[in-house]
């Protein structure tokens, strides 16, 4: 019996939330999700793939919530299923997310195992079959500064590469063999000779830089790139054709997949650009941001200028930053994104403020981690800074309500000890 065709959809890093102090942004970034989701509709997708990071934060303001609820739900209304798994910012340890409440209530089904524990034995990697179209979906969820390449090493996908049908593999995380230029030197992705075998579509997430390729063994690789971007870099990468920005409609015939890329960022919503104010005077440099900015500012627009050049004012705010903004805005642009990293004044070039906690969180231990490595065995020093980060976000986690204090005592030094790849021996008491 020839297997059915079937279409569905595949999203990812959608970030609902990003951009927490400008509501202009947030709002773009929202309705481009809400976009992706019509598309789902109106191409009749069977079900949609949702491969990590779909709200920026583990609990995002209700209100950027309940309308992507409410598109997913008409999906569901229409008989397309949802399949997610938790990516790196929407997973929190111990504590309830908005993914777990929105699973709870039917909207979606969580693909993934939450609980995963490596070490000397292997884990099976369970799975679930969509009934009408009899695909065999699997997954792996997604933790911050790669903390589960381990879980993919460790896996034993058997039982799943056995089952007859259709097979998808979600996952978010980086593949090494696909990581583009600019990532290479920052970020550490799994194998792609980890990913299991003789999976027929691979529905990545997590890098924000679309890509299509194969898996191990053949088989279909694809990362939608991000629904829209959470920083400046993903929005110059969507503005110069570099990655998509939207999601992968998906066709299977006679079990041969085929991916559509589908933009859904309206055209004109961001506008990125270079100010080069290099050998201006200061009055020169401010008449040349106002003049190229304003040139800029078209209705609704939100706009992203990139400084650049050495001028002879002695701090950037000597260049009439919040004038030239708020000339843009009455000249009907939405907001204003100054990017100065490049712009050296007075002498130097100054320091971005960072934009979320997890940044000036990175920041702080990049810096401990110059004064002084970190000792932790077997590790190199940016894996010993990103175990320390985790742990103290773990040692962090609040007691879950009705827990009792023996239970979450014993849950911390656990998880303390599994971060730190050190194994307790069975005899050993727990410290008084």
């Amino acid at each position: 019996m020839a297997p059915p065709d079937f279409v569905f959809a595949h999203l990812a890093d959608a970030h609902v939330g990003a951009w927490p102090r400008d509501p202009a942004v947030r709002a773009a970034l929202r309705e481009s999700v809400l976009a992706a989701l019509r598309v789902v509709a109106a191409r009749s997708a069977d079900f949609l793939l949702i491969s990590g990071d779909l709200f920026h934060t583990p609990v995002p303001d209700p209100d950027e919530v309940a309308p992507i609820a409410a598109a997913l739900r008409d999906l569901v209304r229409r008989g397309i299923r949802i399949y997610v798994i938790f990516g790196s910012h929407d997973y929190v340890a111990h504590r309830t997310s908005w993914l777990d409440v929105l699973a709870e209530t039917g909207l979606f089904v969580r693909v993934a195992p939450e609980a995963i524990r490596t070490g000397e034995h292997r884990w099976s990697l369970p799975f679930l079959v969509d009934e009408p179209t009899g695909a065999v979906i699997a997954g792996i969820s997604g933790r911050s500064h790669g903390l589960d390449r381990e879980y993919y090493r460790s896996m034993d996908a058997t039982a799943y590469e056995r089952r007859t049908g259709f097979h998808i593999f979600m996952f978010h995380a980086a593949v090494q063999e696909y990581l583009p230029l600019g990532l290479q030197a920052h970020l550490r992705g799994v194998s792609r000779e980890d990913l299991p075998a003789g999976v027929d579509y691979y529905a990545g997430g997590h890098i924000h830089v679309s890509y299509q390729g194969q898996g191990p063994t053949g088989g279909l690789l694809v990362n939608p790139g991000a629904v829209f971007g959470t920083n400046r870099t993903d929005l110059a990468l969507g503005a110069s054709g570099q990655s998509h920005r939207g999601l992968v409609i998906v066709t299977v015939r006679s079990g041969v997949p085929t991916a559509e890329f589908v933009d859904t960022l309206r055209p004109g919503t961001v506008d990125v650009f270079d100010v080069d104010l290099a050998g201006k005077t200061t009055e020169e440099a401010r008449v040349a941001l106002r003049e190229e900015v304003r040139a800029h500012s078209t209705p609704g627009v939100l706009l992203f200028p990139h400084l650049t050049g050495v001028s002879d004012a002695s701090r950037a705010s000597e260049l009439g930053l919040s004038d030239s903004a708020s000339d843009a805005t009455e000249h009907g642009a939405a907001s204003v994104h100054w990017d100065i990293v490049d712009l050296a004044v007075g002498g130097s070039v100054p320091t971005a403020e960072p934009e979320s906690e997890t940044q000036l969180e990175d920041q702080v231990l990049e810096t401990l981690g110059t004064l002084a490595p970190l000792p932790l065995p077997d590790l190199t020093p940016a894996e010993a800074t990103t175990r320390v980060r985790e742990l103290v976000r773990e040692l962090g986690t609040p007691p879950a309500e009705g827990e009792a204090k023996e239970d979450y005592r014993t849950g911390r030094i656990e998880a303390g000890l599994r971060l730190l790849g050190v194994r307790r021996r069975e005899t050993e008491a727990d410290p008084t």
